[in-house]
């Protein structure tokens, strides 16, 4: 048996040891899709990893084999690989697959708090180490059903369920918004990087439409140097090293370096000296998620680009900032995916990314395009900010409310502003 458990000692008045099982049962209803049905269908993709909620549904009609039925209120659980954390309340009526355990709370338990039961740090160990399988690692009911917790009465239990759903809303709240403004931000830049700002007439040319003052030029001809980071053993990577390396997966989709995740390793200086980034230079990922480009606006340690990443400088004509919004933007990024090469893993040459044509207004124009994608930048990185505060909050109160380190009654409760 797992050693993984809710238990509290000393029991708060009012709370009761139990097992899972003592708390819901298992939904074992079984239901034979048809071919043109409508029934609403859940899979491992529909379930939120990490996080109690959905990320869509189908439909009956897309399965064939047996579903289990589930109703409103039943809580929904991957258990395979349970280590995923894929749980939500159902909010509708449906079918889901087999992968997935449906647990429906007795009358002792509030299902809305049974659903973040099933993301505590210690019911996804305990269902973890009671996986099966090497491939396809899968808990089981009989499993799961032994998990220990201490569960308060009810109006405890819809106080706790209440207090973590509001923090759930606003989560979800930060992240339609973030959807949102990405959405707008890509219809700013085909706008900008088409019409420019200076409403002027365009004209056809081999990216497509630009205002007529603009040049459509080739990177390599406005860039001072272009060079592959250098390759060096992973035995170079410390914990106390001098430098920063930046790799491929140290980058967003939208250029966003991420230097909490990228490794330090204990090089000498000098042996690199000529490769090491100088603030405003370009890097591009040349392979993985290839066309990828960052602007390195400096960092307290040294930064060495890796392998897989191409270094540009370049001249006073193009501002770096304008080249890595084009770069990735909806106009270009296109063309850049274009220059990949490989059956298997899809690589961009240097030599073919000096050739990329890309459009060249004005150095002020350049930069006034550039401001105005950074303050659409500037709103995501704050509400990307409120999203972690209140995904660490979530953890916390969701550890410290079902441990009773933390009781409904004492809790001050305010939400990230």
């Amino acid at each position: 048996m797992s050693d993984s458990n809710l238990l509290i000692d000393p029991l708060p008045p009012g709370w009761k040891n139990q097992q899972f099982g003592d708390a819901c049962d298992r939904v074992k209803d079984s239901y034979q899709p048809v071919d043109d049905g409508d029934t609403p269908y859940v899979g491992l993709e529909h379930l939120a990893q990490g996080f109690p909620a959905f990320v869509g549904r189908g439909q009956e009609s897309e399965v064939t084999s047996s579903k289990t039925a589930f109703k409103v209120g039943d809580i929904l659980f991957g258990k395979l690989r349970p280590y995923l954390r894929k749980g939500a309340r159902a909010d509708f009526d449906g079918v889901c697959s087999t992968d997935i355990l449906a647990f429906r709370a007795k009358a002792t338990c509030e299902s809305e708090f049974l659903k973040f039961v099933i993301h505590s740090d210690e019911f996804v160990a305990h269902a973890k180490s009671t996986t099966s399988g090497v491939q396809h690692p899968r808990t089981s009911w009989p499993s799961v059903k032994e998990f220990r917790l201490s569960i308060p009465p009810l109006p405890e239990q819809k106080k706790i369920a209440h207090i973590l759903s509001t923090v759930q809303r606003a989560i979800e709240a930060q992240e339609r918004i973030i959807q949102t403004t990405t959405e707008l931000k890509k219809a700013l830049m085909h706008k900008l990087f088409t019409e420019g700002l200076r409403h002027e007439p365009q004209k056809q040319t081999e990216i497509g439409p630009v205002p007529e003052s603009w040049e459509v030029v080739k990177i390599k001809d406005h860039c001072i140097e272009s060079a592959f980071g250098p390759r060096f053993g992973s035995e170079l990577y410390a914990a106390d090293g001098n430098i920063l390396t930046l790799r491929t997966t140290d980058m967003e989709d939208d250029g966003r370096i991420d230097y909490n995740t990228a490794p330090l390793a204990r090089i000498d200086y000098a042996k690199f000296e000529k490769h090491y980034l100088q603030v405003g230079d370009i890097v591009v990922s040349r392979s993985g998620t290839c066309g990828i480009a960052s602007v390195f606006e400096g960092y307290p340690l040294p930064v060495l680009p890796g392998a897989f990443l191409i270094r540009l400088r370049m001249k006073e004509s193009v501002q770096p900032m304008f080249l890595r919004h084009y770069i990735n933007s909806p106009v270009g990024r296109p063309y850049v995916l274009q220059l990949a090469q490989g059956a298997i893993q899809k690589n961009i040459s240097g030599t073919r990314l000096g050739d990329l044509l890309i459009p060249l207004p004005s150095r002020a124009e350049q930069e006034e395009i550039s401001a105005a994608v950074g303050t659409v930048d500037q709103k995501l990185a704050n509400h990307r900010q409120k999203l972690t505060a209140n995904q660490d909050l979530f953890r916390t109160l969701l550890h410290e409310l079902m441990t009773a380190k933390t009781r409904v009654h004492e809790l001050e409760f305010h939400l990230p502003s």
